[in-house]
């Protein structure tokens, strides 16, 4: 969306691709999935116009330290964000105003002359000489020569699409675990002492990791006042993700425990952490009978290793509702058993966080992309020119601004090359 902003914004005509609905549409599909189940395989958590972080915290922070980090969030202030964003040194935006911003951005590129195009899946590539002449949407043919493919880390079809036309790739580490629920009050109290429920201080918000070896455990996503979402992409499969609105006045705090996982755990080829992410989801979907309901532990029962799901405090969030799942049967020892030393040390930092009625729902798998589509110092794919990898789904971002900034360089790249010819 960006790299297209930007584009149209200096006179290149653009053609938006994709998959699912307008953002009014896709919460709607939602919405429906969370209260009924019923998942709509192309408009979903994952899938529709601004992609799965448009169903997240919208956290506006990023570990790269590039200038363009300003410019993007300048451009969300354009299109509605609050302008207490540009000066916060954690911004977020929440998934109820990123859904107007979402809206503003789509309008001001179509009244810069692009066309956007919803229900658009990119389905067939056509690659001549080495270069990118034409792709298939929905199985008609489209003639095209510049192609930014950002598809997202999800598009598990795509990917299979792009290896038969030869497009290279390679697997990627990721992270596998589950979302962890405790009450705000009780993260607040752990952050803040005394000062905990002053007016002045916004809800508390985390980031923990631990390391052992060459394997890490860490909370990814951190949700104040959030809620664990329902984030499946396709019918038989379970996936947890977490969202918040910008008040984050929800009661629960949840944030993905996750444990960093490579080809010793999903073994080599270009898509074994693909396939390995897919195993865990149906197995999550079997272990629940196929009621797309989460896997859920009470804390207390996890770190015995046992099946139990106790119901205290922390009511859990997850709208199709959570069934107890003994953990052990869903990922390999060496996850779980990083995940229980992780609560441990986590609960030295944060006093209460292995208190035994938090609340784990799972599994957590999508918490980058396990493939890399090869690029050059170009931006351009290794097997086709004109074909632009981008984002998190092609391996070179890692959250909204970072994916932001990435597709604004590749437009850079493209109007310089405009200007050149």
């Amino acid at each position: 969306m960006f790299a297209a902003d930007l584009l149209s914004s200096n006179g290149v005509p653009v053609i938006v691709l994709e998959r699912g609905g307008p953002v009014e549409e896709r919460v709607a599909a939602v919405e429906n999935y969370w209260r009924s189940g019923n998942l709509d395989e192309d408009c979903n958590v994952q899938f529709g116009e601004g992609g799965a972080g448009t169903f997240s915290d919208g956290k506006l922070t990023t570990r790269i330290n590039d200038p363009l980090c300003s410019y993007v969030l300048k451009r969300f202030a354009a299109h509605g964000a609050p302008t207490e964003t540009l000066k916060k040194a954690k911004p977020h935006i929440g998934t109820d105003k990123l859904r107007k911003i979402v809206q503003s951005i789509r309008n001001q590129i179509i009244q810069n002359g692009g066309d956007v195009r919803f229900h658009s899946k990119l389905d067939g590539i056509t690659v001549r000489n080495g270069k990118l002449t034409g792709i298939t949407v929905n199985g008609q043919p489209l003639p095209c020569s510049h192609l930014i493919l950002a598809i997202g880390h999800s598009a598990r079809d795509t990917f299979r699409m792009l290896a038969e036309h030869g497009i290279v790739m390679e697997a990627k580490p990721f992270s596998v675990g589950a979302r962890i629920e405790h009450l705000q009050s009780w993260i607040d109290e752990g952050l803040y002492g005394k000062m905990a429920g002053h007016p002045a201080l916004p809800p508390g918000e985390y980031q923990l990791s631990h390391r052992q070896g060459d394997r890490g455990v860490y909370t990814f996503c951190m949700c104040p006042g959030g809620t664990v979402v329902p984030a499946a992409s396709a019918k038989g499969q379970v996936v947890t993700n977490g969202m918040s609105n910008y008040l984050r006045d929800g009661l629960n705090a949840n944030a993905a425990l996750v444990v960093s996982v490579g080809p010793s755990d999903f073994g080599s080829g270009i898509f074994a952490g693909m396939e390995f992410q897919q195993k865990l989801e149906q197995q999550a979907y079997c272990l629940t009978s196929g009621s797309s309901r989460g896997c859920a532990s009470s804390v207390d029962c996890f770190l015995e290793s046992q099946k139990g799901l106790h119901i205290h405090r922390v009511k859990p969030s997850y709208a199709i509702g959570v069934e107890a799942v003994d953990f052990d049967t869903l990922f390999p020892n060496q996850i779980t058993s990083m995940m229980r030393d992780g609560l441990r040390l986590f609960h030295r930092k944060i006093h209460g966080y292995a208190a035994p009625d938090a609340i784990l729902t799972g599994p957590e798998t999508r918490t980058s992309s396990p493939v890399r589509i090869s690029r050059n110092s170009m931006y351009t794919s290794l097997s086709a020119e004109g074909l632009y990898p981008c984002g998190e789904g092609a391996g070179y971002a890692g959250g909204i601004m970072s994916a932001a900034v990435d597709g604004i360089k590749i437009a850079r790249h493209l109007l310089e090359t405009y200007a050149a010819d």
